[in-house]
Order: C-alpha cells, then sequence, then structure tokens
C-alpha cells in the first residue's frame, strides 16, 4: 500500500488498532495545502526539477476540488528565495556557490521560477501563502497557521512536492501544532518513488495519516452521511 513496507503497516496496526486515524472528514474544518508546485520544481530545465511532480497534478486537481466541494480550503503554497531565505545561511553552505545563486534567482518572487505550474487550476476563492523556509509552519516561514487558525480549520491535507523535504516539513510541523494531519500519498512526489515511500512510511508510522485521494474523498462523503 503507496509502497510502504507491511512491518510499518503493522506497527501502526499495533499503535492504533486501525490503519488510519481519521474515520471521517468534515469539509468546512479541511486545509488541501499544495506544497511548492512551483516551474522551478517542475518545469525542465530548473536545476530542482521533479519529473514526477507532473505526473501528480491531476491528483491534486481532484483533491482541490473534493475540498472545496465539501466546504474546505485549497491553500497554494510557493517557496520564494527572496527575503528571509537570502539570510538562511545554513542552507547556502550546503550548495555550491553557482547553485546558491541559481536558487535565489530562480525562486525570488515573481521569476518564472516562483510561479506555479500551468496545469494546476487555482480558483479565486483559493488561499495564496509565500513560504521562506521548508515548512510553511515553521516560525518566520509564513502566516500559514494563523490563516488556517483564522478560518476554524483543524485538519490538513498535505499535497506537492518533494514529499520528503518541504511536504514532509510542513506535515510534521502541522501535527507539532496540533493539526489533523494527512499526506496524500498520490498527490506527492520527490525524485524517487523509494524516497516517496520512506518519506510517507516515517509519516505514517510517527506523526499522522496516509492515504490515497480516492480515500481521502470517502472520507468527506461518509461525513455526509445521515447518523
Amino acid at each position: 500500500m503507496y509502497g510502504i513496507p507491511d512491518s510499518v503497516i503493522d506497527g501502526v496496526l499495533e499503535r492504533q488498532g486501525r490503519l488510519h486515524s481519521l474515520t471521517e472528514l468534515t469539509g468546512e474544518r479541511c486545509a488541501l495545502v499544495v506544497v511548492d508546485m512551483q516551474n522551478y520544481f517542475m518545469k525542465p530545465g530548473f536545476q530542482a526539477e521533479i519529473p514526477a511532480a507532473r505526473s501528480i497534478v491531476p491528483a491534486i486537481d481532484a483533491a482541490a476540488r473534493s475540498t472545496r466541494e465539501h466546504g474546505g480550503t485549497v491553500v497554494w503554497i510557493q517557496t520564494a528565495s527572496d527575503g528571509a531565505d537570502s539570510d538562511w545561511s545554513w542552507l547556502h553552505s550546503l550548495y555550491t556557490p553557482g547553485r546558491s545563486e541559481r536558487r535565489l534567482i530562480e525562486l525570488a518572487e515573481g521569476s518564472e521560477g516562483f510561479a506555479l505550474w500551468h496545469e494546476l487550476q487555482p480558483l479565486p476563492q483559493d488561499l495564496h501563502i509565500i513560504k521562506r523556509r521548508y515548512s510553511a509552519f515553521i516560525q518566520g516561514s509564513s502566516n500559514l497557521e494563523q490563516e488556517l487558525r483564522r478560518r476554524g480549520i483543524d485538519t490538513v491535507l498535505i499535497a506537492g512536492t518533494a514529499t520528503n523535504v518541504c511536504c514532509e516539513s510542513t506535515a510534521r510541523d502541522a501535527m507539532m501544532l496540533n493539526f489533523k494531519t494527512v499526506m496524500l500519498a498520490d498527490a506527492n512526489a520527490t525524485t524517487t518513488e523509494e524516497i516517496h515511500a520512506q518519506a510517507l512510511a516515517n509519516f505514517m508510522l510517527y506523526f499522522g495519516d496516509v492515504m490515497s485521494v480516492a480515500e481521502m474523498q470517502g472520507l468527506f462523503a461518509a461525513a455526509r452521511e445521515p447518523a
């Protein structure tokens, strides 16, 4: 399931007595948080291109439609390298000087790399948030937490790229802030299937839930069924 080893599934079942921690999703209390589906991470020619991210666009658009239909909030997160990122000295020590300079230029707000991938389908009522760290929730990164709290949201559904970097970082911090947190397996992508599965397995074992978009849609429907 999702490439997650049976040993991890067994560990989840032992810990909580069932595979999924959530049995239904109340739409108006949910936010689909779509992380970094930007040209810098998706378009050929950019240094951080993740080809698999292009393949999850239909799943993200389907998740967004379902979230809106059930009264939830869709949030498009975009990383910007200007501002706080230019002072993130430790990050840039992990790059060669040339790659660091490209990141600063190609992810600057308003640049081509900063823009959302053209096949995505954001709508006017959706929320757009700029972040400046891997996690959208860490202090100094963005105002995402405040925006979600203001809307009465207590459940966060994570999609986007890269599964094991910004998506997982955002999802972990959401859980630490006491949001019910789900990573959508087929709406996340990273550089290899192995790394993708490892990130999902670790999150499911210790931090929150992992499910497919179809399973998410089923939980939305379950919440609307008469008692």
